[in-house]
């Protein structure tokens, strides 16, 4: 495909996304309809729907094709040559989108910043003075970070494995064992790294919240908002001597975890609801609770733009029956980690608060709030004992 033959299919997905299309869904849709779209095309593609979806309010918000013309204008693209009609090309720009691109947008500071309008208020009382910053820095693609299995090899070992088929990578300044890709990221899962257990794909944000998260030898450790199991494996090849446990509310999220643990080389059992109440307490439950995703909108835009105050007040109601579900569980002297990678304080601290009001007997040790940067998500821990 030529460049202005995927900024064509770009515009179709962007146009289907805006009559109510899962971006997903649409892209699927579209590389099953379009066998003739090589990986390369595919993934230009993709890049092209998501910068879009990344900051479609300063973009203008329009239609597939207007928001494709002014992403090319932002990147400093050849808008002649993308939007020549040739081939499978967009039809020349119009004297009108001529003008309409040469003349400046005046936006508010929603829209500058790519929120919702209903939600810039609550992102600007969670954020204060670092509300701009955080909504800015999500209008861009979010790193590719590695999580190396100590288990397997030394970082040392990973980095030269990676370097093999062609993977650069630099070690993270602060999470211990953690890559960030600087070359070929879709490289990775096809890699012999990968494929051997010696690294898997996880934000440096989760791999930091598992590494602070401070466990006895030899103590059972419950990951009860499991999800694909990326911090039970981290759990289980940080604490070596731990007996490490998997959970989901929905099952079918833990499908791939046997398999990924057995090529990590450790040890996860996987405990269905009606298990739980019957297991010995454990030492530690991290609840990496369902969440609006505010703190990894450069990763999944299209979640911003599906959210609403309606889906927000069940996510806090989900929220508040996670901590209520996994509170009982916890052994005495046990710790409760309440997680999510939001930035919203709706979602994290006043959730915690409202937790200890309806549960006296539980205290905070202490939280932590991580913003989204070049370093990782956005993403909320807050570690909870009883009194």
């Amino acid at each position: 495909m030529t460049p202005g033959a995927r900024v064509a299919a770009a515009i179709a997905v962007l146009d289907q996304i805006q009559e109510g299309a899962v971006a997903e869904q649409a892209l699927t849709a579209w590389a099953r309809g379009s066998r003739f779209a090589g990986s390369k095309d595919r993934a230009a593609v993709r890049d092209h729907v998501f910068d879009v979806l990344r900051a479609k309010r300063s973009l203008g918000d329009g239609a597939g094709r207007s928001l494709m013309q002014r992403l090319a204008l932002r990147e400093g693209w050849d808008l002649d040559a993308l939007f020549s009609g040739e081939g499978h090309a967009p039809a020349p720009l119009s004297a009108a989108e001529k003008a309409s691109l040469a003349t400046p947008m005046d936006q508010a500071d929603a829209v500058r910043c790519d929120v919702p309008d209903w939600l810039w208020p609550i992102w600007q009382q969670s954020l204060g003075d670092q509300a701009v910053q955080a909504a800015l820095v999500q209008q861009g693609r979010a790193k590719v970070f590695l999580r190396v299995n100590q288990r397997k090899g030394p970082v040392a070992q990973a980095t030269a494995a990676l370097a093999d088929d062609g993977i650069g990578v630099v070690t993270h300044p602060t999470v211990s064992g953690c890559l960030r890709v600087t070359d070929n990221p879709r490289r990775v899962k096809t890699c012999k790294a990968y494929l051997n257990g010696l690294v898997e794909l996880q934000d440096a944000a989760s791999q930091q919240a598992v590494q602070k998260t401070a466990a006895p030898d030899g103590a059972r450790i419950l990951d009860y908002c499991a999800g694909g199991g990326g911090k039970a494996l981290a759990f289980a090849d940080i604490h070596k001597e731990a007996s490490v446990f998997a959970h989901d509310i929905a099952p079918q999220r833990l499908r791939d975890l046997p398999e990924r643990a057995a090529r990590a080389g450790v040890n996860i059992a996987i405990l269905p609801t009606a298990q739980l109440a019957e297991q010995p307490k454990f030492d530690v439950v991290f609840c990496d609770a369902p969440c609006s995703g505010s703190g990894t909108w450069r990763r999944t835009p299209d979640a911003k733009w599906r959210l609403t105050a309606d889906r927000l007040d069940a996510l806090k109601q989900a929220q508040a029956e996670v901590l209520a579900g996994a509170a009982p569980l916890v052994a005495a002297g046990g710790t409760l980690i309440y997680a999510t990678c939001s930035v919203l304080r709706d979602e994290n601290d006043i959730a915690v608060q409202s937790f200890m009001a309806r549960n006296p007997e539980w205290g905070m040790s202490h939280q932590n709030q991580r913003l989204p940067d070049t370093d990782g998500d956005g993403f909320y821990t807050c570690v909870l004992t009883r009194a």
